[in-house]
């Protein structure tokens, strides 16, 4: 069995998993990297860029060699191959979580139970709950769920199509660290500015398929490809901007707008200006393109994969 159809069999294998179990709610491996990096930054941590990103160097090297390191022990088995491929798809890739909390705020909203949708909010994202009534929480929950899509599935497959078991840890890794320390607090503005940008760069690829797919598998193709050329660019970030213009367009809905994060107001650009406002059913509506997404996303790589091989033996032997 060739490596390529190795990672395909444990990348599908590793995202039902996800589908079927989430995640653990105790001992998650990202949660035990991100204990590690916080030890490896209490040591290193300096006001200046170098040092943050030595950090970042120390910590998403150290994923990528252990994965290198992982992949070489069973390389001469295909059945471990596959399951440690399968073992890391399943501990990097969050569809699941995603899903589980979207849709949860999106039933108390339904319910009418606005309080219990502003206590679940700060599971899916950082916005300031009270500052937002229903139909602002849906619009935040629908924006965190095209995001995420990107950042927490596809871009993991695209890397792990790429680079295997040591892409899939490199990854979330990467994004882990902008998590962590990638924002412009005092603290992080200079440590964390290496870690930001690395996150840039590792997301670029898998933020632009996402944007591809939700246009194709949405209910409004060309309404997704308009606001994705219209108004992506305006978004501060590189990545979040086409994502969730897409997303908007395909669902035919306004996303961007007054924002309030820690207690600090931000006013976004709109996204899909022609849209309708958010409502709480758009939160059901964008769980579900999240899943089409995320599922052709492996079809997608998968098969990138494979041709890659392909031509690569192809030219080696001609």
């Amino acid at each position: 069995m060739g490596a390529d159809r190795r990672y395909a069999y444990g990348a599908a294998a590793g995202l039902l998993g996800d589908l079927l179990l989430g995640d653990p709610r105790r001992g998650h491996p990202v949660a035990v990297f991100g204990r590690a990096a916080g030890a490896v930054e209490r040591v290193l941590w300096r006001d200046h860029r170098g040092w943050g990103a030595l950090h970042a160097l120390v910590c998403a090297g150290g994923a990528v060699a252990l994965g290198s390191v992982a992949s070489r022990a069973v390389r001469t088995s295909p059945a471990a191959s596959v399951a440690l491929t399968g073992a890391a798809t399943w501990a990097v890739v969050g569809g699941t979580s995603l899903v589980r909390e979207a849709r949860g705020i999106g039933r108390a909203l339904e319910a009418g139970d606005v309080e219990a949708a502003r206590v679940r909010l700060p599971h899916l994202c950082g916005r300031d709950p009270q500052a937002l009534d229903a139909d602002g929480i849906a619009r935040a929950v629908v924006e965190s769920v095209a995001e995420n899509t990107s950042d927490a599935v596809v871009g993991a497959l695209v890397w792990g199509a790429v680079g295997g078991v040591p892409g899939l840890l490199g990854f979330r890794a990467v994004n882990t660290l902008d998590a962590m320390v990638g924002h412009r607090s005092p603290r992080y503005r200079r440590y964390g500015w290496a870690s930001a940008r690395l996150d840039d760069l590792a997301g670029w690829p898998g933020a632009r398929l996402t944007a591809v797919l939700a246009a194709l598998a949405g209910p409004d193709p060309r309404g997704a490809v308009g606001a994705w050329r219209a108004d992506a660019a305006k978004h501060p970030s590189p990545n979040a901007g086409p994502v969730e213009a897409s997303f908007a367009g395909a669902l035919g809905v306004r996303l961007g707008g007054t924002l309030s994060y820690g207690g600090l107001v931000e006013q976004r650009p709109v996204l899909n200006t022609e849209g309708r406002d958010v409502t709480t059913r758009d939160v059901e509506r964008a769980v579900r393109l999240s899943r089409r997404v995320s599922w052709l996303a492996l079809g997608v790589t998968v098969a990138a994969r494979l041709v890659a091989t392909r031509l690569v033996a192809k030219g080696r032997t001609s």
